[in-house]
């Protein structure tokens, strides 16, 4: 069930325009491969004629890594705040991050674009990536993961003259290595499908992601469809290499 739709949508990228709309969607290969897979990673699409699709791929690859950078890193700090501070109502204010999941991300979108808009961020890559860097989620996973860290290791730490940023990019990083590779893994993911916000922050064409040009050439076409194949591409292989490091810091988090 899962597969069925990957053939077909990969089956129907391989046939021509016309074939696609007289007679739809296809299950067997057809004769365009080369020249329908040319044309999406290459022939200019927009008003401009300057964007393809392998400038979306890499304007993709660009949004995830920093989404996903960001938002480990930034979950990672919080987590150690919240674990190794003595922060005021620390339980409350985790508490409250824990109600934010139950949100949904557009909810937020129109008072977060007025926010970007007022600090001239739109159309830039800053305006895109900076408002979705704070995660609820990965601020969860590692707080329950460093509960689980001894306390020898800060109090060994603070007796060998090591300060906070010393003791968790020298300890606590490379020990929680499996946690954020498992969150990295899911958060890159989750940057690359990301449509909705960055539709809504950048209409530069020169800045538009894969996901956004299946839009941009017509998800119907062949060009559309081949896009689509080529965005499954990074993920399913980034899952399929990571698997066995994405199972591990899921389960224990631990070398």
């Amino acid at each position: 069930m899962m597969i069925v739709p990957v053939v077909v949508l990969f089956s129907s990228s391989t046939h021509s325009g016309a074939v696609l709309a007289n007679e739809g969607p296809q299950l067997l290969l057809g004769g365009r491969f080369l020249e329908t897979y040319s044309a999406a990673l290459f022939e200019g699409r927009g008003f401009s004629q300057e964007v393809n699709g392998l400038r979306m791929m890499l304007n993709s690859l660009l949004l995830a890594g920093a989404f996903a950078a960001g938002k480990t890193l930034v979950s990672m700090l919080a987590a150690f705040a919240l674990v190794y501070f003595r922060v005021r109502f620390a339980s409350f204010l985790f508490m409250g991050l824990l109600v934010s999941l139950m949100l949904p991300l557009e909810s937020r979108f129109l008072a977060v674009y007025d926010v970007v808009a007022t600090l001239d961020l739109v159309n830039t890559g800053a305006g895109v990536v900076l408002p979705l860097m704070a995660s609820a989620l990965g601020v969860f996973f590692f707080r329950q993961f460093l509960q689980t860290v001894p306390q020898e290791l800060s109090e060994a730490a603070r007796i060998d003259g090591a300060g906070p940023l010393r003791f968790f990019f020298g300890i606590l990083l490379p020990a929680s290595s499996p946690m954020v590779s498992a969150l990295f893994l899911v958060l890159f993911v989750q940057g690359w499908n990301q449509y909705l916000w960055p539709q809504m922050v950048n209409s530069n064409e020169t800045r538009i992601t894969l996901v956004q040009g299946m839009a941009l050439v017509g998800r119907q076409s062949p060009a559309g469809f081949a896009l689509a194949v080529l965005a499954l591409l990074p993920p399913v292989l980034l899952v399929l290499l990571c698997q066995r490091s994405f199972v591990k810091g899921l389960t224990d988090g631990r070398q």
